[in-house]
């Protein structure tokens, strides 16, 4: 299948591909999954719902030969996903895939990241909101303390799953005082955190604009510290600015939805758990793929579909953010994937 990069109404190519494998998680993050309403009573999908690993991969390579060469795989938390280590392989196996990352809150990391590695994943992100335990146990919702997360890094390290990203969702009030002791900590250990603006994602998690640190006010704390220079993207698109350090210990990244959109870069389709494609982290529906794959279409087929999908799309909801006045529905983070 010859590479035909698929194109958008903005003219943004498809390029990135970012796969949640589950809505479950084992964490309860009030940003994300608010326990009072992920209990042990809500109905997650049953597994017959979810696309099987060989369903995942066609439509791996069919994104392929529309110019996705960037593949992430997401959750929910995928690490609850069994066998996912089966999943990467086959995924890895795909002529065209330059890039396999996974993102993880890496508690239960420390198991998998051999495997992770050995199927063919080259490197991970975990979401870390804060060093502290008790701040991070208030934001995971589960009382978890960092230990386990904190092996899982390690792991991660040592199987050689490099550079490993930490992203952190900066609340005001609530994490911001501890970020730059977050920050030396990754300095200290070789790896880039991400500070990331607290976003509205979905309609359950009670987002306050006056809860958004913004990215200058990151940038100012940090830079207090440590001096740093913005520094250009790795490639086009790259969500996160990049501020190297001045005495060149690295670098640290800010993902700023809120104050800084970056739609008009935007080159991420996302495959929802059960199928369905979604063209932004903050539209109100996505377009079923599973029927298709479970029906008899051919690749072509499938493929034209997502050409319709993803041609027709002319999602900027950051940019818009400020002029809308009516709340409206969302898709949940929890449910596709940062």
């Amino acid at each position: 299948m010859n590479n035909v990069p698929v194109l958008d109404t903005f003219k943004r190519p498809l390029r990135d591909l970012r796969i949640s494998v589950t809505d479950r998680c084992n964490f309860r993050c009030p940003y994300c999954m608010p326990a009072e309403i992920f209990g042990d009573r809500y109905q997650f999908l049953p597994r017959e719902d979810l696309l099987t690993f060989e369903e995942i991969t066609r439509i791996v390579k069919i994104a392929v030969g529309l110019g996705v060469t960037k593949v992430r795989i997401t959750g929910g938390e995928p690490l609850v996903r069994q066998n996912i280590e089966e999943l990467v392989a086959m995924i890895a196996a795909v002529d065209g895939v330059s890039d396999l990352a996974m993102t993880t809150n890496a508690y239960l990391l420390s198991g998998y990241a051999e495997k992770l590695k050995n199927a063919g994943l080259k490197r991970i992100t975990v979401s870390l909101d804060s060093l502290e335990d008790e701040i991070f146990q208030k934001m995971n919702g589960r009382g978890f303390s960092t230990a386990r997360v904190l092996d899982g890094i390690r792991a991660a390290k040592e199987a050689g799953l490099q550079p490993i990203k930490i992203n952190a969702v900066v609340q005001k009030g609530v994490n911001d005082e501890t970020l730059v002791g977050l920050a030396e900590w990754c300095r200290d250990n070789g790896h880039t955190p991400r500070f990331i603006e607290y976003m509205d994602v979905g309609t359950l998690n009670d987002w306050k604009l006056e809860e958004v640190l913004t990215a200058e006010e990151i940038v100012q704390l940090i830079e207090e510290r440590f001096p740093a220079d913005p520094v250009g993207p790795t490639y086009p698109g790259e969500v996160a600015k990049r501020y190297r350090y001045r005495d060149g210990n690295g670098e640290f990244g800010i993902i700023s939805s809120v104050s800084q959109p970056f739609c008009g870069d935007c080159t991420r389709m996302r495959l929802s758990p059960e199928g369905k494609s979604v063209t932004c982290l903050f539209a109100e529906t996505g377009t079923d793929l599973r029927d298709s794959l479970r029906d008899g279409s051919t690749d072509d087929e499938i493929k034209k579909a997502i050409i319709g999908i993803w041609g027709s799309r002319k999602d900027r909801y950051s940019e818009q953010r400020s002029e809308e006045t009516v709340k409206r529905k969302k898709v949940e983070m929890y449910h596709i994937g940062g």
